[in-house]
């Protein structure tokens, strides 16, 4: 099974990862929780258009930190009995929830699917609060001249955290039965909801983006959904002289370092050729993940569909 750009898989299977780890990571994400904790959710349902048989299709709009209302698609079953489970959404870069259809077949099953619009991406969240640095190109380095809770993407971890919070109060949903998904940025949104919500029961990222960002730079694949790394160095650090303070501070969104908060049974498929996301990277997470754990390998496969994985994704979400 070899590798032509990245680490050998025995290499893989122990390989912890680069990226500096911020000395105060973890009082930093139980401040972001708790400023989280006190913001008002605002919560308001308003009928789709779209409509089915068997399920009924809500726009979910709730207000997140900083004062974004942030909107997620609400499938529910129709004629809900007693207490169902409920899987959670995460869209890839740049994105947006989907369309409907694509909730209908957990819909059938009884379950409540909720999928977010990651704030200031192609859905309908919207992007709010004042931050320092450019706002051209990508949510890794948004916010990455400020202090760390400038930064995006602790923003739209935290709104993942919020949808899992309302989804699990809702009246139908056994909050000990809600799962999660996504793949690429929805599968390290996937993670990092996990991390942050540690009662979500099981969990299925696919080749999870936003992991080891020095593995990343350091194997020369910043380009592509990376790119944003060279850029910001070329504009904001040209001679490299900030270098460990960049990194450090990329550090505080780096789902690697959230693993080890996961709670729920963790189910990821990874390819071996994936040039976008290296596996390197995300071996780096899956390492760090202390509950029980499984990885499907896919040797010829880079960042592209795996051929069968979302049928299994189906099978081990459906057992909530």
């Amino acid at each position: 099974m070899p590798l032509t750009f990245d680490l050998p898989l025995e290499q893989l299977q122990r390989y912890q990862g680069v990226n500096p780890r911020p000395a105060d990571f973890d009082a930093f994400w139980d401040r972001a929780l708790a400023e989280l904790a006190a913001v008002e959710p605002a919560i308001e349902l308003i009928p789709a258009d779209f409509q089915a048989p068997y399920a009924t299709c809500s726009h979910l709009w709730f207000t997140g930190v900083k004062g974004a209302r942030v909107h997620a698609q609400l499938v529910q079953p129709a004629g809900q009995q007693g207490l169902q489970p409920a899987v959670l959404m995460f869209h890839g870069y740049s994105g947006n929830a989907g369309d409907w259809v694509d909730k209908l077949a957990y819909a059938a099953l009884g379950f409540t699917v909720a999928a977010l619009d990651c704030r200031g991406q192609g859905g309908l969240s919207q992007d709010a609060g004042p931050r320092p640095g450019p706002t051209w190109h990508g949510h890794i380095v948004r916010g990455l001249e400020g202090a760390p809770e400038d930064l995006m993407f602790r923003d739209i971890f935290l709104d993942t955290a919020r949808l899992a919070q309302i989804v699990m109060a809702l009246p139908h949903v056994d909050p000990q039965r809600v799962g999660a998904t996504g793949g690429s940025q929805g599968g390290a949104l996937t993670l990092a909801c996990a991390a942050l919500t540690p009662q979500i029961r099981r969990v299925a990222p696919v080749y999870p983006f936003l992991c080891d960002y020095k593995r990343v730079w350091d194997i020369d694949l910043d380009s592509g959904a990376y790119a944003e790394l060279r850029d910001y160095f070329r504009w904001h650090d040209p001679r490299h002289e900030r270098e460990q303070e960049i990194f450090t501070r990329l550090g505080y969104i780096d789902v690697q370092h959230l693993c080890p908060r996961i709670g729920g049974e963790v189910y990821m498929g990874v390819g071996l050729r994936d040039q976008i996301c290296p596996p390197s990277t995300q071996f780096a997470a899956y390492n760090k993940i202390r509950s029980s754990k499984r990885m499907e390998l896919y040797p010829d496969f880079a960042h592209e569909e795996l051929r069968g994985h979302a049928d299994r994704v189906f099978q081990f979400l459906s057992q909530l």
